[in-house]
């Protein structure tokens, strides 16, 4: 299993915008060979030391059942679309790609 973690750091005050445009293509994605999760998520506070909040970063959260379908999921068409649509949106992304222990 694969497992993602991508954090986009967002421009501020666009996180909606952003939301709103990752959320439409998110059904192209659940569809794609291997994908098993794929959902964003953003920071609560939970009061939990050391939790770092940044209100504009989104957390992309990522299960593939291989790596050949992480890298065909970075090649299909609607995520091509998809990175076109938030280009202006975003200021920069890091990515974690795990696999189980």
């Amino acid at each position: 299993m694969i497992h993602v973690l991508a954090s986009i750091q967002v421009k501020p005050g666009k996180k909606n915008a952003f939301l709103e445009i990752f959320k439409t293509n998110v059904p192209n994605v659940l569809q794609e060979e291997g994908c098993v999760e794929y959902s964003p998520a953003v920071d609560i506070d939970a009061g939990l030391p050391p939790q770092v909040l940044n209100e504009n970063i989104v957390t992309i959260i990522e299960k593939w059942e291989t790596l050949e379908n992480l890298e065909a999921h970075l090649k299909a068409p609607h995520m091509l679309a998809y990175r076109e649509k938030v280009q202006d949106l975003v200021e920069g992304t890091s990515l974690k790609v795990l696999t189980d222990a």
